[in-house]
């Protein structure tokens, strides 16, 4: 019997707006270049994917700040090669340079807060498990979110990002429930679905945008309704 469920935060709860493959577009368009929205949209998917694997090993925020500059460009290479786009490293430095310079909010995808409303409704335990590295209280009160919540847990919080077992094992403390009990939804398999499955916890795979198909030995939600079909 599922008692409580999980979610990532970043492009499962919430997104970044304006859309980060639009941001792309305006930051792009001043070096000539004219990628489409698709693309950049495959891009960004292979992009978090490496973002994964990198906080997997060292979070980026603990990176010295040219590390943290070389990831990103090649964060971004890997972005615009989605659109194939294939141009010098430094011009790549001086798109991501620009997309750093515009303004953006955080905003929830249009599903998220009816879901998180249904669970609550059906009493079950509802919490974050996240690997910001930053305390989610304000966004989530700015984001109207907290009172659905019954707890946040960060790699911050919990001295680990994910897939690590730490963090996902002080979720189900903080839950108080058995790994059995619970479901984590997630857009990242290495991250989400790997980290979960390793303490015992059912894995559910959000794919938006039908870009991880590949995946075929886990249970994949296009949306944040079909969850409630789950518990």
């Amino acid at each position: 019997m599922i008692k409580a469920v999980f979610f990532d935060f970043y492009n499962t709860i919430a997104r970044f707006w304006p859309p980060r493959e639009e941001t792309q577009i305006v930051a792009a368009r001043e070096f000539g270049l004219n990628p489409d929205a698709d693309g950049l949209i495959r891009g960004y998917n292979e992009a978090d994917r490496y973002m994964t694997e990198q906080n997997s090993r060292l979070h980026i925020q603990k990176m010295s700040p040219e590390d943290r500059l070389a990831f990103f460009v090649e964060y971004e290479r890997r972005i615009l090669k989605g659109a194939s786009i294939d141009v010098p490293l430094e011009v790549e430095r001086k798109v991501w340079e620009k997309v750093r310079e515009q303004r953006y909010e955080l905003a929830l995808f249009d599903d998220a807060l009816s879901t998180l409303k249904e669970l609550k409704r059906r009493v079950l335990t509802v919490g974050l498990v996240s690997n910001i590295y930053r305390d989610l209280d304000e966004l989530c009160s700015r984001l109207g979110i907290t009172s659905y919540l019954d707890f946040k847990v960060t790699s911050m919080s919990a001295g680990a990002e994910k897939p690590h077992a730490k963090i996902f094992l002080a979720a189900l403390a903080a839950a108080k429930v058995e790994a059995s009990e619970a479901i984590h939804v997630g857009d990242q398999y290495g991250g989400d679905v790997v980290g979960a499955r390793n303490v015992g916890i059912r894995p559910i795979l959000l794919d938006r945008d039908g870009l991880n198909a590949h995946h075929t030995d886990v249970e994949q939600i296009r949306s944040l309704p079909e969850v409630l079909a789950l518990v």
